[in-house]
């Protein structure tokens, strides 16, 4: 993984799932299936792959930390960012964001208005 290239949208998704706190695999397709409303699934094959992938370019990391072991199973790994990962999150959402804006500008996508915006039209 090259930080200067865009990434997948399974590597972006996995990023966002982690943003918040430290989850395990199925745990990762859940919040992903959940935060695009069913219409992204992650197949195990991709979210491990994609893992594995992350994991070597030194943006992923197992976690030491497990929760209480009857809420847990001790086969499940769990995932949390590192800084560089973080990172690379912030850096493809600006480039996702800046894309967004391009498509405003070229009439691809609508201009939002601004609550200010709506004040001045009444």
């Amino acid at each position: 993984m090259n930080e200067s290239e865009p990434l997948t949208p399974a590597v972006f998704h996995i990023l966002l799932a982690l943003s918040l706190k430290e989850r395990h695999g199925y745990g990762i397709i859940k919040d992903v299936l959940t935060r695009t409303n069913g219409k992204l699934r992650l197949g195990a094959g991709t979210l491990y792959g994609s893992i594995k992938r992350m994991s070597e370019a030194g943006l992923l990391e197992q976690s030491d930390q497990r929760p209480d072991a009857e809420h847990d199973d001790e086969r499940r790994r769990y995932y949390c960012l590192t800084k560089r990962e973080r990172d690379a999150a912030q850096l493809e959402a600006r480039r996702l964001e800046q894309l967004v804006f391009d498509a405003r500008e070229r009439r691809v996508l609508p201009v939002l208005l601004t609550s200010r915006d709506l004040e001045v039209t009444r």
